[in-house]
C-alpha cells in the first residue's frame, strides 16, 4: 500500500478514536440528561429548541462547508502559495460570519414565529411555548460557533491535522454533562442551564481549535477580501452539498412518513436499528471519508492523478475491510444485541425480534452505505459537487419507491431493506461514474472476496455463539482477532497496514520507556 494509503489509515485512526470516546459520551449525556431533565414541558422545549442550530449545522456547516472548502484551499495553497491560502481562509471566515450573524439577528426577531412553524402543538400550552421560544433564542447562536469550527475543521484537515477537530464534539458534550448537573445541583432551571450549556460548548469547540492552528502557522491576522475568488469558487461548491444534505434529511423525514402507516411500534424498531448500524458508521465509515479529503484534494491539486487513484482505492479497501465483518456482526448477534441493549420495561420479546429483523436488514446495506463515503469526497478531491447530490436524488426517489413496494409483503423490514437497496444503487453509481471519469477501477477486487468469505465466516460464528448464553458477549472481541488473524493469513494488504501501524505504536511507546 502506498504511502497515502497509510497516511489515510493513521488519520482514519486518530479520527475514528475520538468520535468512539465523542459517542460513548453523548450516550452519558444523555443518560445524565434524562435524570436531570427528565422528561416533560420543559424537555421538550429544549429539545426542540436544539433542533433548529443542529439542523442548520448539518445542512451549512460540518460536512458542506468542509467538503467545499478543503479543495479550494488545498488548491490555492498548491498553486499560490502559502499566504493566498490564509487570506483565503480569513476572506472566508468574515463572509461566513457576516450571514450567520445576520441569520442569528433574524431568528432572534422572529423566534415566536419559527416556533410556530416547528412547534405548532406547543401553541396549546402557553408556558411550553413561551419557555420553547426563550431557549431558541438562547440555543441559536451556536450556529455561528459550530459554522467557525467546521471551517477550522477544514483547515486543520487540509494540513493534515484531525485530532482537534475530531475531539470538538467530545467538548460540547462535556459542557452539556456539566450544564445540566449544574442546575440540577443548585437548583437552577435545567433546561434552561442546558441552552447556555450549549453555547459554553459551541465557544470550547472553537477555542479548542486556536491552539492548532496557530501551531500549523496559520494566523486570523492578516490581508482578507469580499472579493476573494477562492471563497466565490467555494460557494459554489458549497450550493450542491447543502442541497445534498437536504436530500438526505427528506429521505429520513419520508421514510418516518412511510413508517407511521405501518402497524404501531414501526417507528420504533426502524428508530432502534438504524441507531446500532450508524455506530460502526459514525465511528469508522466517516473517520475514512474524513481522513482521505485532504489527501484527494491534495493530490489532485497537483495533479499527481496516479497517486490520487490509488489513495482512493486504498481508502476503499479499508472502508470495506471494517464495514464487512461489522454487517456480518451485527447480522449475526442482532437478537441477542437488541435484546442486551433495550429488552426491560415495556420493551417486550416481540419488539426485540421485530427490532432485530429490522438491523438485519439494514445491515446488508451497511458495506455500501460506508463505501459511498470516500467515493464522494473522491468527487468533492476534484471539486465536482454536484454528480453526487445528483444520483442522492435518484437514490431518494428509489428509496420511496422501494419503500412503496416493499412495506406491504414486509412491513417495517421492506423499509429497512429498500434502504440498503438504495445504498447499493447509490454506490454502484458513484463507483462507476468516477471509475469512467478517471478511467480505472477504483474499489480493489482482489481483496474483495477475501473479506467477503472471512466476514462470512465470522458472521457465522458469531451467529452459532448467539445461542450460547453470555458467552457471546465475551466472544465478540475473539471473533475480531481471529477475523485480523485469518486477513493475515491470506495475505490482505489491509490487515497488514494495520498490523505495521500497530508495531510502529508499540516500538515507539517503547522507546519513550526507555
Amino acid at each position: 500500500m502506498t504511502e497515502h494509503g497509510r497516511s489515510i489509515a493513521r488519520n482514519a485512526a486518530v479520527v475514528a478514536g475520538a468520535t468512539l470516546i465523542s459517542r460513548i459520551l453523548g450516550f452519558v449525556r444523555d443518560i445524565i440528561v434524562a435524570f436531570a431533565l427528565g422528561a416533560g414541558l420543559f424537555a421538550d422545549a429544549f429539545f426542540v429548541a436544539f433542533r433548529i442550530p443542529n439542523l442548520l449545522r448539518r445542512l451549512f456547516g460540518e460536512g458542506s462547508l468542509t467538503m467545499a472548502f478543503i479543495p479550494i484551499h488545498s488548491r490555492i495553497r498548491e498553486e499560490e502559495g502559502e499566504e493566498a491560502a490564509q487570506a483565503m481562509a480569513r476572506s472566508a471566515a468574515i463572509w461566513l460570519a457576516a450571514i450567520l450573524i445576520g441569520i442569528t439577528v433574524a431568528v432572534e426577531l422572529l423566534a415566536r414565529p419559527l416556533t410556530m412553524a416547528i412547534a405548532p402543538g406547543f401553541l396549546d400550552n402557553a408556558e411550553q411555548f413561551a419557555v420553547t421560544v426563550d431557549l431558541v433564542r438562547i440555543c441559536f447562536p451556536y450556529v455561528v460557533l459550530i459554522c467557525g469550527v467546521a471551517l477550522c475543521m477544514g483547515i486543520l484537515n487540509s494540513r493534515n491535522h484531525f485530532l482537534a477537530p475530531a475531539l470538538a464534539p467530545v467538548a460540547l458534550n462535556l459542557a452539556l454533562i456539566g450544564a445540566a448537573l449544574f442546575g440540577y445541583l443548585f437548583g437552577l432551571n435545567v433546561a434552561y442551564c442546558m441552552a447556555y450549556g450549549v453555547l459554553v460548548g459551541g465557544a470550547f469547540q472553537w477555542l479548542l481549535q486556536q491552539p492548532f492552528l496557530a501551531k500549523a502557522g496559520f494566523s486570523w491576522r492578516g490581508p482578507w477580501s469580499w472579493r476573494n475568488a477562492g471563497v466565490a469558487r467555494m460557494g459554489l461548491l458549497m450550493l450542491p452539498t447543502v442541497f445534498g444534505a437536504a436530500v438526505y434529511q427528506l429521505n429520513i423525514l419520508l421514510g418516518t412518513l412511510l413508517a407511521s402507516f405501518l402497524p404501531v411500534g414501526s417507528v420504533s424498531y426502524l428508530y432502534y436499528a438504524d441507531r446500532l448500524v450508524q455506530f460502526p458508521l459514525g465511528v469508522f465509515g466517516i473517520a475514512v471519508s474524513t481522513a482521505a479529503l485532504p489527501s484527494l484534494a491534495r493530490l489532485a491539486a497537483k495533479g499527481e492523478m496516479g497517486e490520487y487513484d490509488e489513495a482512493l482505492s486504498a481508502s476503499m479497501g479499508l472502508t470495506l475491510f471494517i464495514a464487512l465483518p461489522a454487517a456480518a456482526g451485527l447480522i449475526g448477534l442482532a437478537e441477542p444485541v437488541i435484546g442486551l441493549l433495550f429488552q426491560r420495561g415495556a420493551f417486550t420479546p416481540e419488539a426485540v425480534r421485530a427490532t432485530a429483523d429490522a438491523l438485519v436488514a439494514y445491515s446488508v446495506g451497511l458495506p455500501f452505505i460506508a463505501l459511498s463515503r470516500p467515493l464522494v469526497a473522491g468527487f468533492y478531491a476534484l471539486e465536482d459537487t454536484r454528480t453526487p447530490v445528483k444520483i442522492a436524488v435518484l437514490c431518494l426517489v428509489a428509496n420511496i419507491g422501494l419503500g412503496v413496494l416493499l412495506m406491504r409483503p414486509l412491513a417495517h423490514v421492506g423499509l429497512a431493506l429498500a434502504v440498503s437497496l438504495s445504498s447499493l444503487l447509490n454506490f454502484v453509481c458513484l463507483h462507476w461514474f468516477l471509475a469512467r471519469r478517471r478511467g480505472t477501477a477504483i474499489l480493489p477486487a482482489g481483496g474483495c472476496l477475501k473479506m467477503l468469505v472471512l466476514s462470512a465466516l465470522i458472521g457465522g460464528g458469531a451467529y452459532a455463539s448467539a445461542g450460547w448464553g453470555w458467552w457471546w458477549v465475551v466472544l465478540i472481541p475473539a471473533w475480531v482477532a481471529v477475523y485480523f488473524a485469518l486477513a493475515l493469513a491470506v495475505n490482505l494488504k489491509e490487515a497488514r497496514l494495520f498490523a505495521d501501524m500497530l508495531r510502529s505504536r508499540a516500538r515507539r511507546r517503547l522507546g519513550k520507556g526507555r
